[in-house]
């Protein structure tokens, strides 16, 4: 199996010593290891020598089946898009659905949850428990929670859920009240730097500081192109009207890392510290107003971001946008982003 995340191995025995129920929900904020942390304790079930609150050992025929991803005794639920991020084989809903076309989906799908009830009814195959693993929980939808609900209140056997979710308020009410709560804080700046360092990432403090001290979100990024350099080069290159380096990265983070550079240009306006950029580079002059409007516009445009646009030109005028808000002084009027609606940005 890989190696746990450091900062869940306290989390991880205080789940194993603490948990009474057969519901373990599993929330913080994104990037911190939720997943990993259910995962972990999933581990710890079916393992098949493990005593008391120890982890998983890792050695037995349990821990290698789940290190292989065929044990019977465990069902995984996560998104069709995430399936295949993460690598895990995506059910047979996507590769059947509408001919084989279909794109693959971002929620958890009923179809996956009906699935997962039918799983926790069958016999044990290894004498342990049924374990089923949900990530992240909040990607059901009405539907589907409610198709749980009673699977939560009345599991079948030695049935035991795990829910992992970045956003639990976005789950049902009486999903959560069936549920044993676990937070997961986010690790010392000290022990995600020296993990993202570890994992070959250079200057880990600034990709920690943009990714708001969530180290898994920061590997994330820097998967796609976001370094330390590209983030130090980007207040730099907004104001002087550039987008070659946005350009090159996915749209949703392209308008996030301009969200995040309002954010802190807005906070040394009003002599607050900023939050994901080093202060000496971040823009200042601007007027908070200004500031203001353009974040409210980069919001609209990031609820639209996974639409089809035409990347490069939604790319250009935002920069523009963001830039004429950052410059001290009144540099054109804000006429929207370049003067025209995002919709006709579209490809």
């Amino acid at each position: 199996m890989a190696e746990p995340l450091p900062w869940i191995e306290a989390p991880l025995r205080q789940a194993l010593q603490q948990a009474r129920g057969h519901a373990l929900l599993i929330h913080g904020p994104r990037g911190v290891g939720q997943f990993e942390l259910a995962m972990a304790i999933a581990a710890a079930w079916l393992c098949e020598t493990r005593r008391g609150a120890a982890p998983a050992c890792g050695d037995c025929a349990g821990c290698r089946l789940l290190a292989s991803r065929t044990h019977p005794d465990l069902q995984v639920l996560l998104p069709e898009a995430l399936q295949l991020e993460l690598g895990w084989t995506a059910g047979e809903e996507a590769a059947d659905g509408e001919g084989g076309k279909r794109k693959p989906s971002k929620d958890i799908r009923i179809e996956q949850v009906r699935a997962a009830i039918g799983f926790t009814q069958q016999t044990t195959a290894r004498g342990g428990p049924k374990v089923v693993v949900m990530f992240p929980a909040e990607r059901m939808n009405a539907a589907s929670a409610s198709a749980l609900l009673k699977t939560l209140e009345e599991p079948p056997g030695q049935a035991r859920l795990l829910l992992a979710s970045a956003a639990a308020q976005r789950l049902l009410p009486t999903v959560r009240s069936r549920c044993q709560a676990l937070r997961l804080a986010p690790p010392s700046a000290e022990l995600a730097q020296a993990w993202l360092a570890g994992q070959g990432a250079a200057e880990p403090a600034v990709l920690l500081a943009a990714a708001g001290g969530q180290p898994l979100e920061a590997l994330d990024r820097l998967a796609q192109g976001l370094d330390a350099a590209a983030w130090r080069r980007l207040p730099r290159e907004v104001i002087a009207g550039q987008s070659a380096t946005l350009a090159a990265w996915p749209l949703p983070l392209a308008v996030d890392a301009l969200l995040r550079l309002c954010h802190d240009a807005l906070a040394v306006a009003v002599d607050a510290a900023p939050r994901y950029f080093p202060a000496e580079i971040v823009p200042r002059g601007g007027e908070v107003p200004r500031i203001a409007e353009a974040a409210r516009e980069l919001l609209a445009a990031a609820s639209r971001a996974e639409h089809p646009w035409n990347a490069a030109l939604a790319v250009e005028a935002l920069v523009q946008r963001t830039r004429r808000a950052l410059l001290p002084g009144n540099p054109g009027a804000d006429a929207g982003i370049s003067g025209r609606p995002l919709a006709t940005l579209a490809s």
